[in-house]
């Protein structure tokens, strides 16, 4: 856990690092810097998601997963979240308040991917922290340019970032013997997929805003579709 709270602090400290920057940056270049971000997000995406081996795998979680989402209202639920905090706690509230955007980009984009999961999973497994603490860093050079950019709901990302790898590092120390390198390849692909339509939505590249949030069940179903499909592949001989 002692990692997972290292990467808070990094986001939380690089977010107010941001915020103390916010003024002296203009608008026209807050905006340019938010496309630069989404241009160095979308490559992250494609390495991770060209990093499975089962193609059928990702495509079954993440149809899947996005229909969990949906059911479970998870992009609405992380929008009221926002705005709750934004109510109480921005100062600049209006229709042009990032606060939302800020608070979702920020825990997706710093929840999902190669590191955060193979990162708490080694915690959780052999207590080796390198992986999250050299995260943590990047998190919060990143956490600097988002929050300079969106504003105060990049701070409160670190709250969902705490819990979500404390979460996988205790699960990890639970069920390790099962996690294996291809399910953990898997479930990073998926995050792949999701850091793609994170990027897309940070550049205004697409009329229809990607609702990333309804994704996030995705990342966790290779933890039951590979030992399933294994199981199937064994009694019918494939």
């Amino acid at each position: 856990m002692i990692a997972s709270v290292v990467n808070a602090a990094a986001i939380l400290i690089g977010g107010l690092l941001g915020l103390l920057f916010k003024n002296n940056i203009k608008e026209k270049y807050s905006q340019a810097v938010q496309v630069g971000l989404g241009l160095c997000v979308m490559p992250l995406g494609i390495k991770n998601a060209i990093g499975g081996n089962d193609t059928l795998c990702v495509i079954v979680c993440m149809v899947l997963g996005i229909l969990l989402g949906e059911l479970l209202k998870i992009e609405d639920r992380l929008d009221r979240t926002g705005d709750l905090l934004k109510s109480k706690f921005s100062k600049t509230g209006g229709a042009n308040s990032r606060f939302t955007e800020g608070f979702m980009s920020a825990t997706i984009l710093f929840g999902v991917g190669t590191m955060a999961v193979v990162g708490s999973i080694e915690a959780g497994i052999n207590s080796n922290y390198d992986i999250i603490f050299s995260k943590s860093l990047i998190d919060g050079v990143t956490a600097v340019i988002f929050a300079s950019a969106m504003g105060l709901g990049v701070l409160f990302s670190a709250a969902p970032i705490l819990i979500y790898q404390g979460g996988l590092t205790l699960l990890a120390m639970t069920l390790g013997p099962m996690l294996s390198a291809e399910v953990v390849a898997e479930m990073s692909a998926v995050g792949g997929l999701i850091m793609i339509g994170i990027a897309i939505n940070m550049m205004g590249i697409s009329n229809v805003k990607i609702r990333v949030g309804n994704m996030l069940p995705a990342v966790f179903l290779p933890l039951a579709y590979m030992p399933l499909a294994e199981l199937i592949g064994g009694l019918t001989g494939r």
